[in-house]
C-alpha cells in the first residue's frame, strides 16, 4: 500500500501492475528528453543573437521535428497497446468473484463456492484494533489464492462505482444493469488495500476494498471466510 510522502507508484503484485510499471518509466523517460530538448532550444534561443542568415531555409531541420514526434508517438503507442489488450485477457480462471457495489459498501459472491455471499464494510473508529487502518480496514475481507487466475465480475445495485485495487493493476468501473470484468494473478501472498475510485455520493471515501491473498495450498484446504 502506499505509505507517506511517496512519490512512485505502489509496489506490484501482480504481471499487469508490473507492466504498467514499466510503461510508466518508459513514458516518463521520453517525457523527461523531450523536457530537456526543448529547455535546451529555449537556452539556445535567449543566449544567440540569431545573426546567422543561413538558418532562414532549414528544410532538414523542419523534416526532423515532423517525423521525430511522429516516432515519438509510435514508441508510445505500441507498448500501450499491448498493455491494453494484456488486460482484456481472460484465461480459463480458477475462480470467480462477484463483487457489487453499493451506497456505500461491498457485496461479494463466490460463485464457486456454493453461492457464497456476504457484505463488506468499512470498520468505524470505535472498532478498529492496533494495526488496523483507518478508512482502509473492513470487517469482511476477500480472501483469495495466489499464483492462480482469479476473474472478478463486478456491477452495481445503485449508482456508479469503480472497483480499484493499485497494486494489482486493478480498476473497473461497476455499473447498474452492466456486468463488467477483469483478471488478475496475484504473485505474493499478503493484505491489499483498494478505494471506490468512483465519485458515488456523500460516503464515497467510505467504501474501502480489502483482498487477503494466501497460498493456494493454505486456500485449498477448507474454509478461510470468517464472517
Amino acid at each position: 500500500m502506499a505509505h507517506a510522502a511517496q512519490v512512485g507508484l505502489q509496489d506490484a503484485t501482480s504481471p499487469i501492475m508490473e507492466e504498467l510499471v514499466t510503461f510508466h518509466d518508459h513514458a516518463l523517460m521520453i517525457i523527461f528528453l523531450i523536457c530537456f530538448l526543448v529547455l535546451y532550444a529555449l537556452f539556445l534561443t535567449l543566449t544567440t543573437k540569431l545573426t546567422n542568415t543561413n538558418i532562414s531555409d532549414a528544410q532538414e531541420m523542419e523534416t526532423v521535428w515532423t517525423i521525430l514526434p511522429a516516432i515519438i508517438l509510435v514508441l508510445i503507442a505500441l507498448p500501450s497497446l499491448r498493455i491494453l489488450y494484456m488486460t482484456d485477457e481472460v484465461n480459463d480462471p480458477s475462480l470467480t468473484i462477484k463483487s457489487i457495489g453499493h451506497q456505500w459498501y461491498w457485496t461479494y459472491e463466490y460463485t464457486d463456492y456454493g453461492g457464497l455471499i456476504f457484505n463488506s464494510y468499512m470498520l468505524p473508529p470505535l472498532f478498529l484494533e492496533p494495526g488496523d487502518l483507518r478508512l482502509l480496514d473492513v470487517d469482511n475481507r476477500v480472501v483469495l489464492p495466489i499464483e492462480a487466475p482469479i476473474r472478478m465480475m463486478i456491477t452495481s445495485q445503485d449508482v456508479l462505482h469503480s472497483w480499484a485495487v493499485p497494486t494489482l493493476g486493478l480498476k473497473t468501473d461497476a455499473i447498474p444493469g452492466r456486468l463488467n470484468q477483469t483478471t488478475f494473478t496475484a504473485t505474493r501472498p499478503g493484505v491489499y488495500y483498494g478505494q471506490c475510485s468512483e465519485i458515488c455520493g456523500a460516503n464515497h471515501s467510505f467504501m474501502p476494498i480489502v483482498l487477503e491473498l494466501i497460498p493456494l495450498k493454505i486456500f485449498e484446504m477448507g474454509p478461510v471466510f470468517t464472517l
